[in-house]
Order: structure tokens, then C-alpha cells, then sequence
């Protein structure tokens, strides 16, 4: 998909062809979407690419008065009975007259955008459109942390009430997605303080207290992510230890029992023989006596795994 944007007296017009200063969009882009791009624009066709490559890391190039920043973008991946916070790279190109962002998929970051819901946007101005990018995306991170931080804590409450495998895959597949964006920010931070030492990117005076709101939103949210894996690791170490604990405290219920019953198991087995000159074989009250033996010898051996605190 190609959509082509541009600020028209403070309005965001969409258009058919493209103009100096307007914004062209990419989402999951078709052959001969990138073969005019790459026409009309003279685009290098590996800087349309780059961010179509799922496993590309983020980085920043220069050449040919074009550049590319490709930094990681979250999304939300909903399955029926999960939900799995991913990232995949957004292409940022910057050439003369015009600013190109491509995407796999639709990005919510660029979605506000193209809503034009963000203030002092304009596309002509691709630098400070650029900065905006990159903040609003570090917004996108801090937000999706918190709402990890929720859910973890709303599953770890269910598994106080039950121990259940779908809870624990919850938390494992949190856990999952805290490693996907830890992993993204890292290597965003390092595209970011690239931005800040070279010239290649213009920084306007108005545009350098945004420059530093964006590093220091990624930090914060480098450190949120943090924060959150240590705890949400720790909260699985946790549970683990206490369902192994509930099955030891199971299987130690089970073998007292065990015991208990092979008491009786062995009277009836010894005095159940086929023998003569059995005890009590001819007394009227032998059976009585044995039961009697039997039921005292299983009391005394539950007195003392009660006092052994192993009932």
C-alpha cells in the first residue's frame, strides 16, 4: 500500500502523485510501488527494502544526499487466549525534497499521524517530522510496558487462586515479549545518540529539545523494560518454586497414606495364609484380635508421621 500525504495550511491533504514536501507512506509495499519510488525519487532500492526484513537490526546510513534510519516500531500480536508484544523495523529515508516511511505492517505510531492528531506536524519539515517519529515511538514502548505490568500483575493475582498452565504461559509469553523489546530499545538507543553526534541530520535550535525528550524517553523505557523483566522473572521463579513445593507436599500426603494402608495390607496378607497352626486360627475372636492389632499398629504409625509433621 502507497499513500502520499502532505501539510496544506495546517491540513493533512492525501494525494495521487507525489509533491516536494510530501509524506510517502509504505505499508507492506508490492514491486511496482517500490519501482516508482524508486523512479520518480531515485530512492536506493536496498534503503525501500531494509525495513521489509523482519530480522533487520536497526542502524543508520548516508549516501547519495539520501539517509535511512531504521529503528525497531512495536506492535500487538492477538491470539484467542494470548496477547504477544513483538517489534519489527520501520524504514525512515529522508532525501531532498521528500521523507519515505516503510512498514511490514500498519504502525500505530504512524497511524496518529496520518490522523493528523499530532500538533506541529507538518510533512515539509522532515527533520522535526522525524524527531516526532522516533518520540512518539518511545511513547508506543512506555505505553506497552505498562500494560505488561498490568497484565503481569492481574495473572499473578489468578494464580494465587489456581495454578494453572494457561496462566503461567501468560507470564512466560510476557516474559517473551519483555526480551523483544528490551532487545529493540538497545539497539534504538544506539540509532538515537548516532543522530546526536553526526551533522548528517540536520538539528534546527527548535528542534534539539525534542531530540532530547526522545533519548530520554528511550532511556526511561530502556530501564522500565528492565525493571519489569527483573520482576516478572522473579515472579516466575516464584510460582515454580511454589508448585513444586504443592507437589512435594502432594506426593508426601500420598506415600503417608500409602503407608497407613500397607499396615492392614500386611495382617490380612501374613494371617491369610493357608497354614495350619495359624495364630488365632481357631479362636472365635481371632479375627477381631487381628483387625484390632492391625488398626492399633496403623494408629501408632500415623501418631508418629503426624508428630514427624509428615501428615
Amino acid at each position: 500500500m502507497l499513500d502520499i500525504f502532505k501539510t496544506i495550511d495546517d491540513t493533512l491533504f492525501k494525494l495521487e502523485e507525489i509533491e516536494d514536501g510530501a509524506w510517502i507512506n509504505l505499508v507492506e509495499p508490492t514491486a511496482e510501488e517500490l519501482d516508482r519510488i524508486e523512479d520518480e525519487l531515485g530512492v536506493d532500492r536496498d534503503y525501500l527494502r531494509a525495513a521489509l526484513d523482519e530480522e533487520e537490526s536497526a542502524r543508520l546510513e548516508s549516501e547519495n544526499d539520501q539517509v535511512l534510519i531504521l529503528v525497531d516500531t512495536p506492535y500487538v500480536e492477538k491470539t484467542d487466549d494470548h496477547i504477544i508484544y513483538e517489534t519489527l523495523p520501520l524504514g525512515i529515508i529522508i532525501t531532498e525534497n521528500n521523507i519515505i516511511t516503510v512498514c511490514l505492517k500498519n504502525s500505530i505510531v504512524l497511524d496518529q499521524f496520518e490522523k493528523n492528531s499530532i500538533r506541529t506536524f507538518y510533512t515539509y519539515k522532515k527533520y522535526r517530522f522525524l524527531y516526532q517519529i522516533l518520540y512518539k515511538n518511545a511513547q508506543r514502548y512506555l505505553l506497552y510496558l505498562r500494560q505488561i505490568d498490568r497484565m503481569s500483575s492481574f495473572i499473578e493475582k489468578q494464580l494465587h487462586e489456581s495454578m494453572k498452565n494457561k496462566e503461567l504461559i501468560q507470564l512466560l509469553d510476557l516474559e517473551k515479549s519483555l526480551v523483544y523489546i528490551t532487545t529493540s530499545l538497545r539497539a534504538n538507543q544506539v540509532v538515537l545518540e548516532k543522530i546526536l553526534r553526526i551533522n548528517i541530520i540536520k538539528k534546527y535550535s527548535e528542534d534539539e529539545d525534542l531530540l532530547e525528550d526522545v533519548l530520554i524517553e528511550n532511556k526511561q523505557a530502556i530501564e522500565m523494560a528492565n525493571i519489569y523483566s527483573g520482576i516478572l522473572s522473579g515472579t516466575m521463579d516464584a510460582f515454580a518454586s511454589i508448585i513444586s513445593n504443592n507437589l512435594n507436599i502432594v506426593m508426601k500426603l500420598l506415600t503417608s497414606i500409602t503407608i497407613l494402608m500397607a499396615i492392614p495390607t500386611m495382617f490380612s496378607s501374613f494371617f491369610g495364609m493357608n497354614m495350619i497352626n495359624m495364630p488365632f486360627a481357631n479362636s472365635p475372636f481371632g479375627f477381631w484380635i487381628i483387625l484390632g492389632a492391625s488398626v492399633v499398629s496403623a494408629a501408632t504409625v500415623g501418631f508418629i508421621l503426624v508428630k514427624k509433621n509428615l501428615f
